[in-house]
C-alpha cells in the first residue's frame, strides 16, 4: 500500500508547499512564545485554567505531565496567567484526557469555553456506509452498534443485519473510518468501508497496473496533477483513492491524466460502490459454498460410517479391525471429524471467542457449545474404549453434521438475504455504464463525440441520447424529438413526449427519436440517486416492532445455555435415582450420553437468527416493493406508523386538485379599461410564487399577445422574456402576505390583491353587486381574487384548480379502508365545501393559515389517533413534519418531500391507497414472521429437550435439531421474500364494485 500527503507541513523550508487557512486569524500565531511552529490542520487548541501553580517546576511539572500524553503536539504554561494552551489531535486525546493529566500531576484543571484560541475550520460530520460481515442474529448488531456509539466522534450508528451494512455518522477530527473498521474487527467482524458523504473523494479502479514500475509511473502522474490532495494506492487490489478539489479539477480530467501521461498503459475508471458492494456479496456468497461443500465432503462419510456401514458385513469388519489400540472406523472418524470442527468450523470458534469477550452472546456460541461437547465426549469415549477394551458410543457424526446444517443454512441465508435487495439492484442497473460526449469546437459547435463512464459526466455536459438507450444523466434536451419511458422510475407507464426544453431524467429509456442533452444534475444529485438513497436509507431503518426482537435477542441464548444445563441435570438426576426405565437408554450407551444428547439437541435447535431477521428483511423487501410502484418510504418507523392511520389530511391546491390553475373570469367593478385591470393586476403578481399568481401572469399576457407569437415554444418563450419587462408597470415596496394575497405601490399608488381578508383588513369596501357576483363563483368551486387600487376595488378575478380525475375515487376508496378523509385549505369556505362536496369529503377546514395546517393535525392526534397528511406545497411542511405519516406528492416542492415520511413519485393519489396497504400488508408478514419463529423455539426447545420421549419415545439426535436451526432462518427470510408478490390494490377491489 502506497501513499502520499500533496501538502507539506507549514514551517518547512521557503521552497516547500504552505498550507494556509485564507479565512482562518493571523494574528493567533503571533500568540505563542518566539520560534513556535504553527501546528498542522485538524490539530484541537484549547485553553486551560490551571490552579495551585507556584513556580517554574510547577508549570514545568504540568507541561511535563501534559506532553506524555499521546496525541499532544506542543503544550505551553503561563504562571502568571495560571494558563496553560495545549495542541492535540483530537483523534487520539480528548478535552477530558488533558484535564487529568493535569489533575494527575497534583494540581486543579479547568477548559476554558471563553477560549480566544481559534479553532481550525470545523468539518461537517460524515455519514460512511460499511460493510460487516460475519454478523448472523439481532445479538450481533446489538454488539456492533454498540461498540460504534462508544467510539468519540461517533454522533449516530445504525446496523442492519439483514442488508450486513452499517451506517455511520462520525465527525471527521475525531475518528477516522480506519479506526471504525479497526474498532468492528476488534468486535469480531469483518469490516470494510463502502462510501461516504465526502464530495471530494474518490476510488478509482486500475488497469494496467502490474509491476514496481507501474506504481511508480502513477505516483509521478498524481504528484503533478493539480488540484489533487492526497492519494492511497493500493497495488494489491489494483485501486486509488483519491482526494481532490471539485472546483480546481474535475474526475474526469483526472481519469484522462492518467491515461494521457501513461500513454495508455494505465486505465482508470470510477468503481461504483453498488457494483463493488455486489461483487462483495458474491465473494460472500462463493465463500460459504465453498466451506459447505468441504463439510459436506468430510461429513458424508462419517454419517455413512455411522448409519450404513453397520448393516453391510464386510465394511463394518473392516471398521472393527484395530489399528494400535484404536479401532480403524473410530480413527476414522476422529479425522475427518477434526478437519469439519476445526478447521472448517474454525470461524465459528473466532466468532463466539470474540463475542464473548466483549461480553454479548450469539448464535455462534450455541454452535460451538452443542459441537464441542459432542466431539470431546466423542473423542474421550474413542480414548476409553482403545485403554480399555470397553468400546462406549460415540457421536461424532452429531459435530459435523451440525456444522454443515448450520453452513447449508447460512448459504440459503446468504442467497435469500441477496434477493430481498432486488430492488435496489434494479435500480442501480437503469444507470447505463456508458455515456456519448458531444465535444465543442472554441467556437461552440459540435466537433465530435467521444463515449465516457456515465460516472464521469458533468454538470453542463452534452450528451447524445440513441433510440433504445437510456438517458445517463438528470438534464434538458437541447435538441431533437422523442418519446421516453419513465415508468422504471416514476411508474408512470404511457411514455412521454420531450422536445427542446423538456427535462429527462437519468434512467429512463428514450423510445424513438436521437436526443441532445444537457446533464444539469449528476452523481448523487440525480433523482434516481434520490430514489436510490432513500431506498437504502429506508432499509437501513429499524421499525418500533424491532426493539422486541432486540430485547429478546439480548436474553435469548443465556436462557438457552440455562435450559440446556437443567434439561441435562434433570434426565441425569432422574436416571441415576431411576426415576425411569433402564429400557430407555440403548444397551451400549449409558445415563450420561443419553443426558447429554438431550442437552445438545437443546442447544444446537435454539435459533435466535430468526427473530432478528423477521422485521429487517420484511421491511427491506416492502421498501423495494414500494419503490418499484412509485411510493418511497423513508423509514421502517414510518412504515409502521402508517398501518393504523385512522385519518388522513388532504391540502386542496395540487393535491386534490391539478394544480394547473386557469382564470375562467374576470370582471371590473370601475371605469378602467379589461386590459388596463389585467396588466395592473399582472404587475402586482409578477414578483410572486403563488400558482394563482402564475395563472393570471399568464392569462394577462395572452390577452395582450394573443396571435402576435411564432408558433415555436423556443421562439415564445424568448419573445415572451424580451416582452415582458416592457408590458408591465413598475412595482415597489412588493410584499407577499401567506394566507391573504400580496400588496405592493405602483405608480404611486396602493394595490392589494388577494382574498377578502386583505381586502377587508385594509378597510376596503367591497360592493353587494362584486360580493353577489364572487358568491355565485365560490359556490361553482372557483377562487375570487379580489383588487384594490388607491383604497377603491376595482374588480376581481375568477379562478379554478381542476380536480385530479381520480381524486372522488381515491376518497371513497380510502372510507372502505376504514380510513376517515378531511380536507384542510387556505381557500374560502365557499370554494372548499363546492370542491370536497365533489370529492365526497365531509369534513373541511378552510381559511386554515400554513402554521394552522399542523395546529388541525394535533387536534386529531389528541385522541391517540394516527392522522397522515398528503400534500406538495411549500406551506405544507409543517404540517406534513406535525403530522404521524406525512406524504409528499412527487411533483410537489424539494421542502415538501424532505418533510416527508412518504414520496409519492407519480404525483397520483391512488399511490395513497399503495401505501397505507403496503404498510399494512408489510407488517401483517412480520407479525407472521415474529409468530413463525418464536413457535418454532417454544415448540421445538422442549421437543428437543425430550418432553414427548416418556409418551412416544421420540428423541431428536442432535444432528437434525441442527438441520432445523439452520431451515428456522431460512424459512423467515422466504415469508419476507413473498412480499416481493404484491400487487398495488385495484380500485373497484377497494371499493367492492364489480365489473361485468
Amino acid at each position: 500500500m502506497a501513499h502520499l500527503q500533496l501538502t507539506a507541513l507549514a514551517g518547512g523550508r521557503d521552497d516547500e508547499m504552505e498550507e494556509v487557512s485564507l479565512l482562518g486569524p493571523y494574528g493567533d500565531a503571533a500568540e505563542g512564545p518566539p520560534g513556535e511552529v504553527d501546528e498542522e490542520a485538524g490539530m484541537r487548541r484549547v485553553q486551560v485554567r490551571v490552579t495551585g501553580m507556584t513556580c517554574s517546576a510547577c508549570t514545568g511539572a504540568v507541561e511535563a505531565a501534559v506532553s506524555a500524553r499521546r496525541g499532544v503536539r506542543s503544550v505551553a504554561v503561563s504562571l502568571l496567567q495560571n494558563r496553560a494552551r495545549v495542541v492535540f489531535d483530537p483523534a487520539l486525546a480528548k478535552d477530558e484526557d488533558i484535564v487529568e493529566a493535569i489533575e494527575d500531576a497534583g494540581f486543579e484543571a479547568e477548559i476554558l469555553p471563553d477560549s480566544a484560541v481559534s479553532q481550525p475550520k470545523s468539518q461537517k460530520a460524515l455519514s460512511g456506509q460499511f460493510r460487516i460481515g460475519g454478523m448472523t442474529c439481532a445479538a450481533c448488531v446489538n454488539s456492533v452498534e454498540g461498540i460504534l456509539k462508544k467510539l468519540p466522534g461517533v454522533k449516530r450508528a445504525v446496523v442492519a443485519l439483514a442488508t450486513s451494512l452499517g451506517e455511520v455518522e462520525y465527525d471527521p477530527t475525531a475518528i477516522s473510518k480506519d479506526e471504525i473498521v479497526q474498532a468492528i474487527e476488534d468486535a469480531g467482524f469483518e469490516a470494510a468501508l463502502l462510501q461516504s458523504s465526502e464530495q471530494d473523494k474518490a476510488l478509482l479502479g486500475l488497469t494496467g497496473l502490474h509491476t514496481e514500475r507501474d506504481v511508480d509511473l502513477l505516483h509521478g502522474i498524481l504528484k503533478k496533477t493539480e488540484g489533487l490532495w492526497q492519494f492511497d494506492v493500493n497495488s494489491a487490489h489494483t485501486e486509488v483513492e483519491i482526494t481532490f478539489d471539485p472546483e480546481v479539477v474535475g474526475l474526469r480530467s483526472i481519469v484522462d491524466t492518467i491515461e494521457m501521461e501513461s500513454s495508455g498503459r494505465l486505465k482508470a475508471h470510477v468503481q461504483n460502490p453498488y457494483v463493488r458492494s455486489a461483487s462483495n456479496d458474491a465473494h460472500e456468497s462463493s465463500k460459504m459454498l465453498h466451506l459447505l461443500r468441504s463439510s459436506l465432503f468430510l461429513s458424508i462419510p462419517v454419517f455413512f460410517m455411522r448409519m450404513v456401514c453397520p448393516h453391510i458385513p464386510f465394511l463394518n469388519s473392516f471398521l472393527l479391525m484395530h489399528c494400535g489400540p484404536f479401532r480403524i472406523g473410530g480413527l476414522l472418524k476422529w479425522m475427518l471429524v477434526s478437519i469439519v470442527q476445526f478447521v472448517i468450523g474454525k470461524k465459528f470458534y473466532v466468532a463466539a471467542y470474540r463475542a464473548l469477550r466483549h461480553g454479548s452472546t450469539n448464535m455462534d456460541v450455541l454452535v460451538v457449545l452443542g459441537t464441542t461437547a459432542s466431539y470431546v465426549y466423542s473423542v474421550c469415549a474413542l480414548l476409553y474404549g482403545a485403554f480399555t477394551g470397553f468400546h462406549p458410543p460415540m457421536y461424532f457424526e452429531t459435530s459435523a453434521m451440525i456444522i454443515t446444517f448450520v453452513l447449508f443454512g447460512k448459504y440459503l441465508e446468504v442467497l435469500a438475504k441477496g434477493r430481498t435487495s432486488d430492488a435496489i439492484k434494479k435500480l442501480v442497473e437503469l444507470v447505463p455504464a456508458t455515456a456519448i460526449l458531444l465535444l465543442k469546437y472554441k467556437d461552440g459547435k459540435y466537433d465530435g463525440e467521444k463515449e465516457i463512464d456515465a460516472l464521469l459526466i458533468h454538470p453542463g455536459d452534452v450528451l447524445k441520447v440513441l433510440p433504445g438507450s437510456k438517458i445517463p444523466a438528470d438534464g434538458v434536451v437541447t435538441w431533437g424529438k422523442s418519446h421516453v419511458d419513465e415508468s422504471m422510475v416514476t411508474g408512470e407507464s404511457l411514455p412521454i413526449s420531450k422536445e427542446v426544453s423538456s427535462s429527462v431524467i437519468g434512467g429512463t429509456m428514450n423510445l424513438h427519436g436521437i436526443l441532445h442533452i444537457q446533464a444539469a444534475k449528476v452523481g448523487s444529485g440525480t433523482v434516481l440517486s434520490q430514489i436510490i438513497s432513500l431506498v437504502e436509507t429506508a432499509q437501513m431503518s429499524k421499525a418500533p416492532i424491532q426493539k422486541f426482537a432486540d430485547y429478546v435477542a439480548g436474553i435469548f441464548v443465556p436462557i438457552v445455555i440455562t435450559l440446556s444445563f437443567l434439561t441435562f441435570c434433570t434426565w441425569f438426576v432422574c436416571g441415576s435415582l431411576g426415576a425411569y426405565p433402564n429400557s430407555w437408554v440403548s444397551e451400549t450407551s449409558n445415563c450420561f450420553v443419553f443426558s447429554l444428547m438431550f442437552s445438545i439437541s437443546v442447544v444446537v435447535i435454539a435459533c435466535p437468527c430468526a427473530l432478528g431477521l423477521a422485521t429487517p428483511t420484511a421491511v427491506m423487501v416492502a421498501t423495494g416493493v414500494g419503490a418499484n410502484h412509485g411510493v418511497l418510504v423513508k423509514g421502517g418507523d414510518a412504515l409502521e406508523r402508517a398501518q393504523n392511520v385512522k385519518y388522513i389530511i388532504f391540502d386542496k391546491t395540487g393535491t386534490l386538485t391539478q394544480g394547473k390553475a386557469t382564470v375562467t373570469t374576470t370582471k371590473v367593478f370601475s371605469g378602467m379599461d379589461v386590459g388596463d385591470f389585467l396588466t395592473l393586476v399582472a404587475s402586482a403578481e409578477a414578483s410572486s410564487e403563488h400558482p394563482l399568481a402564475k395563472a393570471i401572469l399568464d392569462y394577462a399576457f395572452h390577452f395582450h399577445f394573443f396571435g402576435k407569437f411564432p408558433s415555436s415554444k423556443d421562439d415564445i418563450k424568448k419573445r415572451k422574456e424580451d416582452v415582458f419587462s416592457q408590458w408591465l408597470l413598475e412595482v415597489t415596496d412588493f410584499s407577499a402576505l401567506p394566507g391573504k394575497g400580496v400588496q405592493c405601490w405602483i405608480n404611486g399608488k396602493k394595490i392589494l390583491v388577494g382574498n377578502r381578508t386583505l381586502i377587508s383588513e385594509n378597510g376596503v369596501n367591497i360592493p353587494e353587486e362584486a360580493e353577489s357576483f364572487l358568491v355565485d363563483m365560490e359556490l361553482n368551486a372557483k377562487t375570487g381574487i379580489l383588487v384594490a387600487y388607491d383604497g377603491d376595488f376595482i374588480g376581481l378575478v375568477g379562478v379554478t384548480d381542476p380536480l385530479k380525475r381520480e381524486a372522488a375515487v381515491v376518497i371513497e376508496g380510502l372510507k372502505k379502508m376504514g380510513v376517515y378523509p378531511v380536507m384542510v385549505t387556505g381557500d374560502n369556505w365557499r370554494t372548499a365545501l363546492a370542491v370536497a362536496k365533489e370529492v365526497g369529503i365531509e369534513d373541511v377546514r378552510a381559511e386554515v393559515m400554513p402554521a394552522g395546517k399542523a395546529d388541525v393535525i394535533r387536534s386529531f392526534q389528541k385522541d391517540g389517533s394516527v392522522v397522515a397528511m398528503v400534500g406538495d406545497g411549500i406551506n405544507d411542511s409543517p404540517a406534513l413534519a406535525a403530522a404521524d405519516v406525512g406524504m409528499a406528492i412527487g411533483a410537489g416542492t424539494d421542502i415538501a418531500i424532505e418533510a416527508a415520511d412518504y414520496v409519492l413519485v407519480r404525483n397520483n393519489l391512488e399511490d395513497v391507497i399503495t401505501a397505507i396497504d403496503l404498510s399494512r400488508k408489510t407488517f401483517s408478514r412480520i407479525r407472521w414472521n415474529y409468530f413463525f419463529a418464536m413457535a418454532y423455539n417454544i415448540v421445538a426447545i422442549p421437543v428437543a429437550a425430550g418432553a414427548l420421549f416418556p409418551f412416544t419415545g421420540l428423541q431428536m439426535p442432535p444432528w437434525l435439531a441442527g438441520a432445523c436451526m439452520a431451515f428456522s432462518s431460512v424459512s423467515v427470510v422466504c415469508s419476507s421474500l413473498l412480499l416481493r408478490r404484491y400487487r398495488k390494490p385495484r380500485l373497484t377491489t377497494v371499493l367492492q364494485i364489480t365489473v361485468e
